[in-house]
């Protein structure tokens, strides 16, 4: 059996390590929820961009990529509008936790689209991640107030609004548009951006950044988790068996985890950890097994 190739786990490695920072940002911006989700993919689709233009990869689009993309645009808004209310509720570590949760409904799509079968892996493992899942919260739910709850409910349906952002992209990609990955990276997060821009405006909120820190936040989370994070995952990715890339990419809630009781210091004891490391072993034994999302996708936000 061929070992995979070093230079591809270092990649995934180090893929995973940065969009683990992508709460962290969040956090430290500052700003609205939706703002610094405009500002991520606003700044990240304009980085995109200018990488595209200058290694003369940038092909064009036209009115038929514009409308296909539309739809996963949408899913991806709805998903950093509620990811990112989640963040500001329950804290970046618990909330990457909880939308890494649309494993489970990536599974049940493709038994409604695909007819797919699903296994004891994937009983196991979502009995498995919701009991570390209730250590996590559920123990303690009455203690929590109203605002953490509804945080929790949040992190639950970015899950499901990621799942259908994954399930609608991949659709364009492989049957509609013959375009490169990062072509359409480029053009989902544009327009992305434009579709949040107008839930800013509709909630009555300001795109101003407040000061330098903020500043430097939104550009850390735009190069960090839109871009450079993403450009290693998915070049590692066709390198390495399905099984390691579902390992690997459970970095990311894990150290956002730790980095959210680091750098923020989330109260934390023994059976949050237990919990941690159940609902990371049930995501892992759900996920990476199921043929919906094999070497070409990413649950990785």
């Amino acid at each position: 059996m061929t070992a995979p190739p070093r230079s591809a786990v270092l990649a995934m490695v180090a893929g995973a390590a940065l969009i683990s920072t992508t709460g962290i940002f969040v956090k430290w911006a500052q700003v609205a929820p939706s703002v610094s989700a405009f500002y991520r993919m606003a700044f990240g689709g304009g980085m995109l961009l200018l990488m595209l233009l200058a290694q003369r990869r940038w092909q064009g689009v036209n009115r038929r990529d514009v409308l296909w993309m539309l739809f996963p645009a949408v899913a991806f808004a709805v998903d950093l509008v509620l990811w990112h209310r989640c963040i500001r509720d329950v804290g970046p570590g618990l909330a990457t936790l909880l939308g890494n949760f649309q494993v489970f409904v990536m599974a049940l799509a493709g038994v409604w689209f695909y007819r797919e079968k699903l296994g004891w892996r994937f009983a196991a493992g979502l009995a498995l991640a919701f009991a570390g899942l209730w250590l996590l919260v559920g123990r303690n739910w009455g203690a929590f107030d109203a605002q953490y709850r509804l945080g929790v409910w949040f992190g639950i349906l970015t899950g499901v609004a990621y799942a259908i952002y994954m399930l609608s992209f991949r659709h364009a990609q492989k049957e509609k548009l013959r375009r490169e990955p990062a072509v359409l990276l480029c053009l989902n997060s544009l327009l992305c951006a434009g579709v949040l821009a107008l839930i800013v405006g509709i909630e009555g909120g300001s795109f101003a950044i407040p000061d330098s820190q903020s500043l430097l936040a939104l550009l850390g989370l735009a190069f960090f988790g839109q871009v450079l994070g993403w450009l290693l995952i998915v070049r590692a990715m066709p390198q390495l068996p399905a099984s390691l890339v579902g390992l690997l990419l459970l970095l990311q809630p894990g150290l956002s985890f730790v980095l959210d009781v680091i750098l923020f210091g989330r109260p934390t004891v023994g059976m949050d950890w237990l919990g941690l490391v159940a609902s990371l072993a049930g995501i892992f034994l759900a996920g990476a097994f199921s043929s919906v999302r094999k070497s070409d996708e990413a649950v990785a936000k």
